[in-house]
């Protein structure tokens, strides 16, 4: 039969994984950290889905496809309300686990680290684009929880840096509009991502990527990603 039904563009989902949790009839999974419609049949083609993704990955179209069978639904809700997920709404960067550090680092004496913050505010939706501290300068953006993640975040990517932060997951809406104002009207240097290795962490990338294009201005670039138990898996 032919009935709306979603659509997913790989190439622009990030695997944020939002639309997991705001489709209520289990429709969706994160497969290999894209979002995948696991069953035509669970899609009720309404697209509680859409609004919440931040990279407009999801869309309705018109096309052949299978009933949407609510009893079919039903059974899986309820199947699923009684399962331990591994994955709590099912993204990769939700996984729960302990981190195990070496002796030396737990029995560390504190040490006082000074920091290399040089401007505030620093949060990507509350920094004004036309700020002074942006001629001229290096810029860092950052994933919130690269801070915690990585340990010595200020000496080794902060220092000589104006930081951003944001979470791409948490916030809502998209960064690129912001990034390209700051981009368009300041004469940057540079710009440093860095990102958890998470895939919702892929957001925050692609609004750099989109920024920079929308800028049209040729300025080096570099992403960094951080491991979630703090070590540097990509530089």
């Amino acid at each position: 039969m032919k009935r709306n039904i979603i659509k997913i563009d790989e190439n622009k989902c990030n695997g944020c994984g939002l639309c997991i949790n705001a489709c209520h009839e289990g429709a969706l999974q994160l497969i290999a950290g894209k979002a995948k419609l696991i069953s035509e049949s669970y899609c009720d083609g309404l697209g509680d889905c859409l609004p919440e993704c931040p990279t407009d990955a999801i869309t309705i179209e018109e096309r052949e496809a299978d009933a949407f069978d609510e009893e079919a639904v039903k059974e899986r809700m309820e199947n699923k309300s009684t399962d331990i997920p591994d994955l709590a709404c099912g993204c990769p960067g939700t996984h729960a686990k302990t981190i195990e550090k070496k002796e030396s680092i737990r029995k560390e004496e504190s040490v006082s680290v000074e920091s290399h913050l040089q401007q505030w505010p620093c949060q990507i939706k509350l920094v004004p684009p036309n700020a002074p501290y942006f001629k001229n300068a290096h810029l860092l953006i950052a994933a919130d929880c690269t801070a915690f993640a990585y340990g010595n975040i200020h000496n080794d990517f902060m220092r000589n840096k104006i930081t951003l932060i944001g979470c791409p997951k948490l916030d809502s809406g998209d960064y690129s509009e912001k990034i390209t104002d700051i981009l368009s009207h300041n004469t940057i240097k540079s710009v440093t991502v860095l990102r958890m290795e998470v895939p919702c962490c892929g957001g925050i990338v692609s609004a750099v990527t989109t920024a920079l294009k929308n800028s049209e201005k040729m300025i080096p670039w570099n992403v960094v990603t951080i491991g979630t138990d703090g070590s540097i898996v990509e530089d």
